[in-house]
């Protein structure tokens, strides 16, 4: 029987697939993590309105019916095009007649890896959890903080990129503050929290028309966040963040950053270019054809935000969940028509538009043919999010945790995990030590302060 292989288990893999469950095929999935991860609410549960088991199903249990399909967790190392084989990182090859390459992107510092340790991104179940414990160590630390400027860089949250994964970040942290937790601590007021999002473009969200950019402005400032544009990090330390606008540099006391700036392919893409021979961006993504195939192999598929292909226009597609489901069920149909000998034709996508929620009962929405803000975008940006869940259960789970969030404005999964015990007493005394004694705002220029 014709053997797919598919690396990568996200909304790309994942969907070719389960596009392939009727063809004269045998599917082998691998993946390095044994479930299905729903990216785009990955922010909720850094900021502990949902637990990573409601955006997260075992892969398995998804392809279970399906009698073609069978799941190995594993992590793929190399590419072999000559012999048609994969190896794992543990030595075993598996063999294939068709190679599905969707294994998506991680984040880039843009040169600045080093900072990785101290403004972690938002791509993994991981990096949700590792910075939601880092939020709320920071309330914790100001509780017991016991000068004011010590307390005022705890509780000061920068998030470096004004995209959606930035906005949504921010506007959640706000609302933690302002709302969530105004009445759990004793030794101060959480509203006293300062949220900055620092975005180097001319205005946030980008990708969205000036008008919707500009409401989503005026709702993360309803938030309390402060939206610096023009604003590039150029550098990231424990203690602080220097940033630069028109040329002009200040210094921002923090214990809190997170990176939401940039991505670069996974490690698999030099790989499989090396490999194939095949044409690289500058983010690593592997260069397509209008198939999807890589140049000269036609048995090998990438997908996915692994991949960088084209409109009809020839514009490069935005790395988004749509995109990559599109571009799995297109290549199980292709391989499918294959087989039967059908024609393939070239992958078309239809953009039904974006979605950017900036906090409780408001988002933005640009649709093809109208855009719109508000609580009616937020209900519309809900009901999409619910339905591209993979499993009911989740979409039920999420959908309850919803309502009670809305009602009570509690965010219930607000857990501090670590491995060794809660962090020593000197955490708090070197943060003390190695406070900035100049008051914040006295350190930025006049333009800047808020």
């Amino acid at each position: 029987m014709h053997q797919v292989v598919i690396v990568g288990g996200g909304f790309a893999g994942l969907n070719a697939a389960r596009a392939l469950r009727k063809a004269p095929v045998q599917v082998t999935l691998i993946d390095k993590r044994n479930f299905h991860l729903f990216q785009p609410l990955l922010y909720q549960v850094a900021s502990g309105g949902l637990s990573p088991a409601d955006i997260s199903t075992p892969i398995r249990a998804l392809l279970r019916k399906q009698r073609n399909a069978r799941v190995l967790l594993g992590e793929v190392t190399s590419v072999d095009v000559a012999s048609r084989q994969v190896q794992l990182v543990d030595g075993e090859r598996i063999s294939y007649d068709t190679l599905v390459l969707a294994t998506g992107a991680s984040h880039s510092y843009f040169g600045h890896d080093e900072w990785a340790d101290v403004a972690p991104a938002l791509k993994t179940i991981e990096d949700a959890t590792e910075i939601r414990k880092r939020i709320l160590l920071a309330f914790e630390a100001a509780e017991r903080a016991n000068d004011p400027e010590t307390r005022r860089a705890s509780l000061t949250f920068v998030v470096i990129g004004g995209g959606p994964t930035g906005v949504e970040l921010a506007g959640s942290i706000g609302e933690l503050a302002r709302h969530t937790l105004r009445n759990d601590f004793r030794g101060y007021d959480p509203s006293e929290s300062r949220v900055l999002l620092l975005e180097g473009g001319d205005r946030i969200l980008p990708s969205f028309p000036p008008s919707l950019s500009g409401k989503a402005e005026a709702s993360l400032r309803r938030l309390g966040v402060e939206v610096r544009t023009r604003t590039r990090a150029i550098d990231v330390s424990t203690d602080h963040v220097v940033v630069e606008r028109d040329g002009a540099t200040m210094t921002i006391p923090t214990h809190s950053v997170i990176w939401a700036a940039g991505v670069t392919a996974s490690p698999l893409g030099p790989i499989v270019a090396e490999a194939t021979n095949a044409e690289r961006t500058k983010v690593g993504q592997v260069v397509v054809g209008h198939d999807l195939t890589v140049a000269g192999h036609p048995e090998i598929f990438v997908a996915g935000d692994l991949s960088s292909a084209a409109d009809r226009n020839g514009t490069p597609l935005r790395g988004t969940a749509d995109v990559a489901i599109a571009e799995g069920k297109y290549v199980g149909r292709v391989i499918t028509r294959r087989l039967s000998g059908k024609p393939v034709r070239p992958f078309k996508f239809t953009d039904f538009g974006s979605l950017a929620v900036i906090g409780r009962a408001s988002a933005v929405a640009k649709l093809p043919f109208v855009q719109f803000s508000g609580r009616l975008a937020w209900w519309f940006w809900l009901l999409v999010h619910l339905m591209k869940l993979v499993d009911f259960q989740n979409r039920l789970t999420v959908a309850v945790q919803w309502g009670w969030n809305y009602f009570t404005r509690n965010q219930s999964a607000r857990l501090i995990t670590w491995p060794e015990g809660p962090p020593k007493r000197r955490t708090l005394s070197e943060s003390t030590d190695h406070a900035i004694t100049t008051a914040p705002d006295e350190t930025e220029p006049a333009e800047l302060r808020s």
